[in-house]
């Protein structure tokens, strides 16, 4: 990729992960109802990356694994186009389906430094 298409894609953008810890054993169910929301994300207005991602076992030092951890690693045009996401229709229909799965859900929001 050339250098100056690489920093438009970089910066300039919000970044979101979000780290959400579901029931002992819920995981899988979770990850299966998640990736059913995917294709209506990915057609939202400014989405440019929305995909789970689990833990691996690496070996280094500083890894802190979570098994009962799903991280959304998300890529919006702005900070306007997050906010809309998070009140689609598809999205607290999403959120009415997992209630009962998840634990807690913290968010990091984050533009390039």
């Amino acid at each position: 990729m050339r250098r100056s298409l690489w920093v438009e894609e970089v910066f300039g953008m919000v970044n979101v992960i979000a780290s959400i810890r579901v029931k002992e054993d819920q995981r899988a169910d979770f990850i299966t109802i998640f990736k059913s929301n995917i294709p209506a994300v990915l057609e939202e207005e400014g989405c440019i990356r929305y995909a789970p991602a689990v833990d691996i076992d690496a070996g280094l030092p500083a890894q802190n694994l979570e098994p009962d951890v799903v991280t959304v690693i998300e890529k919006w045009n702005t900070l306007e186009d997050l906010k809309a996401h998070l009140v689609a229709p598809h999205m607290l229909a999403f959120r009415e389906r997992v209630k009962g799965m998840v634990e807690d859900v913290t968010l990091k929001v984050l533009e390039s430094a």
